[in-house]
């Protein structure tokens, strides 16, 4: 049996491996409930993600359905979501919304729910109780962790060998939202007390929490009881089947100030505090809404934590972004949010209210679909062509590329070899992608580019007193990481290299003289 499992390959880039070889998710994010009825899966969800090229699909897993009753678990609805994705071709990762869910505890079974005695909530300052139950509920881990735990035993039963399961997500957008910490009775003493010696030492810390991490303190403490919770939860299932794991983020964003976001989840800042706390975790992936997804992207792609992205917007400048994310930050997982709208037309979308948008800093164009679905799906097949010439060059100085990061970045700059390679990004318009640009050197003078809505233009290293021209351009395709060239375009056409609204590949040959 070989597990799915994130190693580094040869160099050095963490990798996703599913049977021993690199797998990519290409993948998107289907709704909260789209999962939650069979009906509803065979004949709405699967049909939906036809024809986009997907290799994998996010899908929930429901506490509240698995046990509907205490110790009593029901693995049916589990069991069809992962032979119907057999049959559809398509790997899984599955979102375990247990004890937390969007900073609340929305699918926790109804005898949880209604025993507030023993699975007791967060609370607020004021004492108000809130709809999230305390990570500092060692009743409540508990019986969380024996849900994960069976669930992890029974799909290592039914697909240990088929490997259609190869990531989980551990509970998802944890946190507070409108406050900073726990203020029940167990957290006050928790507080209050010295923080623990493993994140004294790792951290180089000491004190109370106050002590130790002054204004912040609130975030900290949640952040280490939260990402606890996690790590018994996922460290239990792991024994039973030792699949990746990882965390997702709301992100902290603005107002900034802890419980405008979700305080405690792994947000950048205190993500030393949950790799301290949760070593069975892989990463932590952001969850992306704003406008500047390329500036999440670079902050969350660090040599610690591979960038995987869960759930990312889902308007036509996704496309572009999956070019960044694969070519550029080594992404593990692209997965926009709600995949299955992509199948209906812009005009019967049912979107977020306005109201609800703005309160959690969400950029409405995110769920404008227009345009969306035919490019990510061109865009998705040339990432999978691509995939032989891609894993020769990443990681290398062959391999660059840029994306429009926000509205006053104009160009990208690439440097290589013996020519540089300026970028210029067409402007930003409703329903079309971001400028973005991959270049592939395949010698000194010979480069694959792949774009989209950018012109792309070469220049002389500094000091290179010649001139150059271009040799030969051809359009083509790749196909399984082979050239197919269609026309040459030694005309006209060379005067100026050009991607437009669908991407599109271009093989350019340089001469210098």
């Amino acid at each position: 049996m070989s597990l799915p499992v994130v190693k580094r390959d040869e160099k050095g880039i963490p990798t996703l491996y599913v049977h021993d070889k690199p797998f990519f998710m290409k993948s998107g994010e289907i709704h909260n409930s789209s999962a939650s009825d069979p009906v509803f899966l065979e004949e709405k969800l699967w049909p939906a993600l036809r024809g986009l090229n997907m290799n994998s699909v996010i899908v929930p897993l429901y506490w509240e359905l698995i046990e509907p009753e205490e110790g009593s678990y029901d693995f049916s609805l589990l069991e069809q979501i992962i032979s119907s994705a057999r049959r559809e071709g398509l790997k899984l990762c599955f979102l375990w919304f247990g004890l937390w869910k969007n900073a609340e505890s929305m699918y926790v079974p109804a005898w949880v729910k209604k025993d507030t005695r023993t699975y007791f909530r967060a609370e607020k300052v004021s004492g108000e109780k809130m709809t999230t139950i305390s990570p500092l509920c060692a009743a409540a881990v508990e019986k969380d962790r024996l849900a994960f735990t069976a669930v992890m035993r029974r799909i290592r039963e039914i697909d240990s060998e088929e490997n259609t399961v190869v990531v989980m997500q551990v509970e998802n957008e944890i946190g507070l939202l409108g406050t900073d910490r726990d203020y029940s009775k167990a957290a006050n003493e928790a507080f209050f007390a010295p923080i623990p010696e493993k994140l004294a030492t790792v951290l180089g810390k000491s004190g109370t929490w106050s002590e130790a991490f002054g204004e912040d303190a609130g975030e900290a403490f949640m952040a280490w009881h939260f990402a606890s919770a996690v790590e018994t939860i996922a460290a239990s299932g792991k024994t039973e089947y030792d699949l990746p794991c990882y965390a997702n983020a709301w992100l902290r964003q603005s107002p900034w100030f802890p419980g405008s976001y979700p305080s405690g989840g792994p947000v950048e800042r205190v993500q030393p505090i949950w790799r301290a706390a949760a070593p069975s975790l892989f990463a932590f992936g952001p969850d992306i809404y704003v406008p500047y997804c390329a500036d999440v992207m670079d902050s969350y792609a660090t040599d610690e934590n591979p960038l995987f992205i869960p759930e990312i917007r889902k308007d036509a400048v996704a496309s572009s972004y999956a070019l960044y994310a694969f070519g550029a930050k080594n992404a593990l997982c692209f997965s926009p949010f709600g995949i299955e709208d992509l199948a209906l037309d812009p005009g019967q979308l049912d979107k977020p209210p306005m109201d609800l948008m703005i309160a959690l800093n969400i950029d409405p164009s995110a769920f404008d679909i227009t345009g969306s679905r035919d490019c990510l799906s061109a865009t998705y097949d040339l990432l999978e062509q691509l995939e032989p010439v891609y894993l020769q060059n990443r990681g290398t100085e062959h391999l660059k590329v840029c994306v429009r990061h926000g509205e006053t970045d104009y160009s990208g700059f690439l440097r290589f070899g013996g020519y540089d390679l300026v970028v210029k990004y067409g402007p930003r318009m409703s329903g079309k992608p971001l400028g973005c640009c991959c270049a592939v050197e395949l010698s000194e003078d010979r480069f694959l580019l792949v774009g989209l809505n950018c012109t792309p233009e070469f220049r002389l290293k500094s000091g290179d007193a010649r001139r150059f021209d271009i040799l030969r351009l051809e359009e083509g395709r790749v196909e399984k990481g082979e050239w197919l060239p269609g026309r040459v375009m030694n005309g006209d056409e060379k005067m100026s290299l050009r991607f437009g609204d669908m991407p599109s590949a271009l093989m350019v040959e340089l001469y210098k003289f």
